[in-house]
């Protein structure tokens, strides 16, 4: 194992690990049917990393990808992707494209969105632009999935890129692009979060 590691360089279990010791998360092994994820506690949100296998054209194309499942508060949705990248799925998505008033970021992105002022808030927070234009390979969004129970709903922060990412400070940025995302949804009333709630009806008191 050390020669490999010597020739071929850590794996992505080795990266996986350091990261989960270097952020303080949690490494999960998955076994033989499940792949190995990496669970990272943000504020009141449970990050997941993993990769896995998606159909693509008849085949399988590998992806890695993080989610973070959140009470969307205003039922707000978005899609962001690289120009050039995507471009037949940005056409079936049914959302407006929209610039967001920053040049730079509006030309490298297609932005996606059901609200066009919450987009702007949203991207009007400089580090989620920041770490958005790090990512060479984009897909960032809020999707709507299944719960545990029968027809219940919930919706998630998803951000997936093709390939195995095994860069550590790439996973690194994206964990902390979660991060900022989240605290920028709670800010706007997107995403509830019981200290906002706690901190509003301090103010309130304090009126």
């Amino acid at each position: 194992m050390a020669i490999y590691r010597e020739v071929f360089g850590p794996s992505k279990e080795d990266i996986w690990r350091q990261l989960s010791k270097e952020i303080g998360a949690r490494y999960v092994e998955g076994g033989f049917w499940h792949g190995d994820v990496v669970q990272a506690q943000i504020g009141e949100w449970t990050v997941t990393l993993d990769a896995h296998e998606v159909p693509s054209g008849g085949a399988k194309r590998f992806t890695t990808r993080l989610r973070a499942p959140f009470a969307n508060q205003d039922g707000f949705s978005f899609l962001v992707f690289r120009s050039g990248v995507f471009a037949e799925l940005g056409k079936l998505i049914g959302m407006q494209d929209v610039e967001v008033g920053f040049p730079e970021f509006d030309r490298k992105f297609v932005i996606k969105g059901n609200n066009k002022e919450l987009l702007r808030r949203l991207f009007s927070n400089e580090k989620i632009r920041e770490l958005l234009s790090e990512q060479p390979n984009v897909r960032f969004e809020i999707v709507k999935i299944e719960g545990e129970s029968k027809g219940e709903a919930r919706d998630e922060v998803r951000f997936q890129a093709v390939g195995a990412i095994q860069d550590l400070d790439r996973l690194k940025q994206l964990f902390e692009l979660f991060s900022v995302t989240l605290d920028q949804l709670c800010a706007m009333g997107s995403a509830y979060c019981g200290c906002s709630e706690a901190s509003t009806k301090t103010g309130e008191a304090e009126t």
